[in-house]
């Protein structure tokens, strides 16, 4: 059909333009645990409700934004500024959380970690906006104070002006997630406060889903036994997608780990992508990053459609109103 044959044009547009420019960058038992650990809200003191931060869309901004180009920052400034500006985002007087992924004491150019300089910017953008707080905090897996200095985030986002909160034992409370697979969870207490959310992910393989993005940084609110997760990984993910709809997703594409993640460690690992995709669709992030940089659709990633059949998103991300920019 016409219409079909469009929209496979217009995907294989967007596709092209990415690996172009990362070809020139060049390369630098499980459910019974599961319904154990996740107790039936009359059984625990649970706080009940969902949180849905997102931003509709706007006839008059595009859906998503890929830009390409040499500085991290400026990539997320430009990101931010075709779909409209931080200012259809985040409005005076909002407390917001920023999310990097900071699970691993690895330096930048390992690229395990979300890019310093892209979480400074946004930190930066936000208060520009006008918000009276900025909140920049992760559930790492690594001792969480050698993380974030080691990352480059905590020195760069306090030099921005935001607030590095370390995830302590007292700032979880347990909540019920009304999950499919997760019901009571312990969940970082800045995540059910914020007036906005934004998620900023790595781009970095991971040996069971293929890929781990804007949805698999979620894993990042939570305290427990997280691992434990992946024996449903997919109808986890879901689940803490229907939880927390972020008011905007910026994906850190500049260092990709396109082998041996999500930990890396090695260099050869590593290419430079130069990229920064932002979008009010966290699902279409996800769904673009996978086929951009691994070939892998939507039957591979089973929680990109479990998560549009709830209506968070759509996984045919060439169906969105998509800017291409580079800077």
């Amino acid at each position: 059909m016409p219409g079909e044959a469009s929209s496979m044009e217009r995907r294989e547009a967007l596709l092209r333009l990415l690996r172009a420019g990362g070809a020139a960058a060049g390369a630098a038992g499980a459910a019974l645990w599961l319904e154990g650990r996740s107790r039936r809200p009359e059984e625990a003191a649970a706080a009940v409700f969902r949180r849905n931060l997102s931003v509709p869309a706007d006839a008059g901004h595009p859906d998503m934004a890929i830009v390409q180009g040499e500085d991290p920052g400026m990539l997320a400034s430009r990101a931010v500024e075709e779909l409209g500006g931080m200012g259809r985002f985040v409005s005076r007087g909002d407390r917001v959380v920023v999310k990097p992924n900071l699970s691993w004491d690895r330096t930048p150019a390992q690229a395990a970690n979300t890019n310093p300089e892209v979480v400074a910017e946004v930190v930066r953008l936000c208060l520009a906006a006008g918000a009276r707080e900025v909140v920049v905090t992760d559930v790492s897996v690594h001792e969480p104070r050698r993380v974030f200095e080691r990352s480059g985030v905590g020195p760069a986002a306090r030099q921005a002006g935001a607030a590095v909160v370390l995830p302590a034992e007292r700032l979880f409370k347990e909540v019920d997630l009304r999950g499919e697979v997760l019901r009571v969870w312990p969940v970082l207490e800045p995540f059910l406060t914020a007036d906005k959310v934004i998620n900023i992910p790595i781009a970095k393989h991971h040996s069971l889903t293929g890929a781990t993005l804007g949805m698999k940084n979620w894993y990042g609110i939570l305290g427990g036994q997280r691992q434990r997760l992946h024996q449903r990984i997919h109808e986890s993910l879901a689940d803490l997608a229907a939880f927390l709809r972020p008011t905007l997703t910026i994906l850190d594409a500049y260092r990709v780990l396109v082998r041996n993640g999500p930990t890396g460690g090695s260099l050869a690992d590593v290419e430079l992508k130069k990229t920064v995709v932002a979008s009010i669709d966290p699902v279409a992030v996800d769904a673009y990053a996978a086929q951009a940089f691994w070939g892998l659709g939507e039957d591979r990633l089973l929680y990109l459609k479990l998560a549009a059949a709830r209506g968070l998103g759509t996984p045919k991300f060439e169906s969105l109103r998509v800017r291409n920019a580079r800077v």
